[in-house]
């Protein structure tokens, strides 16, 4: 590629190794304290009901970004096996795939299993593991000069026909994907021994993922999932309770920042004083300071929309509005705050006969408010993604909820809106 550096250089600086930026500092102590406090209170039962309903969240914005708008219903339903409408379907199954490696990602994490995420083998795992359940429509992609390219699932750009060009952006040549890779693993990986440095990594990280742009397709879903593994390796992973694509969809003010801050990152050093890399080291910072507010201000927003006692008001608002019967609350809210509850106690809690409450719980099961294994067997809560809006307002739709506003972010001196 004429002109351009096609050394891994090229994707320095990666991150502040020595003197860490003020305002870098402030933000990850603020985001390992919110992070801290996200989650409070909730029992584990149904911290983890809440933990699968932000990866359809998370798995919604993610695609929205690459403009696949899927109904949040639709991946619902994909992922119980249901019947879906033909023009819907692709969509759906690619929506499953995200979710199915987002979720195995958590259980990786909970097991102590979770490799370093920015290691070439997770990262081709990741894409693997979402190609090889993608569906047809989605395996295929459009190159320079009106081509079309296979994607295959877990390998790197290799050959000069799957050269490509993002925008203004040209990524490496294929044939230097590897090493570049093989480098930005070394980098980044050396940042998972420095506490003080590996949030600002994971920002860093996400802009230089990109940057290289491994994968013919695939690279920006594949990144965020990336960010998620290394949120969780860095201890503010708070179970699994908020999505960096939702952020990262919506931004600070607009919802174009994301394509903007990334194409800002893009930029070549300014001159001696811009740091020593190939790249604008204040550009790397100003991303890294976008990004992690991204960061702080969804895991607030997340910490309102979960807060215990407001969840459990909006519940039993929902309920009542329903037409359920007016002890359905209690019981809801006692499995909110224990985890479970035996069926047979609902009579006590309820104080009604063993078939009132044997009534009251098979309409709350039927609603998907409730859940359990077996007709017999304990009830958990649920969510049902039917009453998304209802339960967690601005989740999904630009609905008013009590949240922190988004952290103060200035580019160049000029407000990011």
């Amino acid at each position: 590629m004429t002109g351009v550096l096609e050394t891994p250089f090229r994707i320095e600086p990666c991150f502040y190794e020595n003197d860490i930026p003020r305002g870098l500092a402030d933000l990850t102590t603020s985001i390992h304290a919110a992070a801290a406090d996200l989650g409070r209170g909730l029992h584990p039962h149904a911290a983890s009901e809440l933990a699968e309903f932000v990866r359809v969240m998370n798995c919604y914005y993610s695609n929205l970004i690459e403009g696949h708008d899927t109904r949040p219903k639709d991946i619902e339903r994909a992922l119980a096996g249901a019947e879906l409408d033909e023009t819907r379907r692709p969509l759906a199954l690619e929506a499953r795939a995200h979710v199915e490696v987002h979720r195995e990602i958590d259980a990786l994490y909970l097991a102590g299993k979770l490799a370093s995420p920015t290691s070439t083998a997770f990262i081709q795992w990741a894409h693997r593991r979402f190609y090889e359940a993608m569906p047809d429509t989605f395996r295929t992609v459009g190159l320079p000069g009106g081509r079309t390219g296979a994607v295959v699932p877990g390998a790197f750009r290799s050959r000069p026909d799957e050269d490509v060009v993002v925008g203004r952006h040209h990524p490496p040549s294929s044939e230097v994907v590897a090493p570049f890779m093989d480098y930005f693993a070394g980098r980044f990986g050396m940042a998972e021994a420095w506490p003080s440095v590996r949030l600002i990594a994971m920002a860093a990280a996400h802009h230089r993922l990109n940057y290289i742009h491994p994968f013919i397709d695939g690279n920006g879903r594949v990144s965020r999932l990336v960010s998620h593994a290394m949120a969780l390796k860095s201890g503010i992973g708070a179970g699994g309770l908020w999505s960096i694509s939702r952020g990262l969809a919506r931004g600070l003010k607009e919802r174009n920042e994301y394509k903007r801050m990334m194409d800002h990152a893009d930029t070549p050093r300014q001159g001696s004083r811009d740091g020593r890399g190939n790249l604008s080291e204040a550009a790397l910072r100003e991303f890294c300071e976008w990004f992690l507010s991204v960061v702080l201000d969804q895991i607030q927003f997340t910490a309102a929309a979960f807060r215990l006692d407001t969840l459990e008001s909006r519940y039993r608002k929902l309920l009542a509005d329903l037409g359920y019967d007016a002890r359905s609350g209690d019981l809801v809210s006692t499995v909110i705050r224990y985890g479970e509850m035996e069926r047979g106690k609902a009579s006590f809690l309820l104080g009604t006969s063993e078939r009132t409450a044997r009534t009251v719980v098979s309409r709350l099961v039927a609603g998907g408010f409730l859940k359990s294994g077996t007709p017999k067997s304990p009830v958990r809560v649920a969510f049902p993604l039917d009453y998304r809006d209802r339960l967690f307002p601005n989740l999904f739709a630009d609905h008013w909820i009590d949240a922190p506003e988004p952290p103060a972010f200035r580019l160049g001196g000029r407000a990011a809106s």
